[in-house]
């Protein structure tokens, strides 16, 4: 299908927020402006983090099409990411395959729902670099493109280093998702 765009003067002024999160082996709600959208349960057919956060980009593109088909607004989907344990290389890399498959796998579903008739307008990763992780107070749990030397206890020399998923998402933005292909 494609791309559909309407004049800013015709689109209403709305902003909802939409969170699904769900944490294996705990059943959990998702809540939309304060009313609840949908209860879910763990899905023992989906992945997950090693904090038991379930991994679902088919989900994303069901709710792109859902929140499309309910509201006909433009959606832009924000912090999305993957919390994971990253390891420092002797040379100094971070090699974090697990996050750009994530990364990937995200991207190519929203694609999905544009062709399926969403319209994106854009869309963010859930912190572009190391930040302490506001559920579980910690650095050990990082979910950026950019490496922060520090620890949980707050030692370190706060020194930046891009990870291979920086180079990913470069890659992802400079060809618009079509280094995908």
């Amino acid at each position: 299908m494609p791309y559909r765009s309407r004049s800013p003067s015709t689109q209403p002024s709305r902003s909802s927020s939409i969170s699904l999160m769900t944490r294996a082996g705990t059943p959990a709600t998702t809540v939309m402006g304060g009313t609840s959208l949908v209860t879910t349960a763990p899905n023992p057919y989906l992945e997950t983090s090693a904090w038991g956060w379930q991994i679902d980009p088919m989900g994303l593109r069901f709710t792109l099409n859902e929140l499309w088909d309910r509201y006909e607004v433009p959606l832009f989907p924000v912090e999305n990411g993957l919390g994971a344990h990253d390891t420092v290389e002797a040379d100094g890399s971070i090699h974090d395959p697990y996050r750009i498959d994530y990364l990937h796998r995200h991207v190519a579903a929203m694609r999905e729902a544009i062709r399926d008739g969403v319209d994106v307008m854009g869309y963010t990763w859930w912190g572009l670099i190391d930040i302490v992780g506001a559920g579980t107070f910690q650095m050990s749990k990082r979910y950026g493109f950019i490496y922060v030397d520090k620890d949980d206890e707050g030692h370190g020399t706060l020194a930046r280093t891009r990870k291979d998923s920086f180079y990913a998402y470069q890659r992802i933005i400079a060809s618009n998702g079509k280094c995908l292909d």
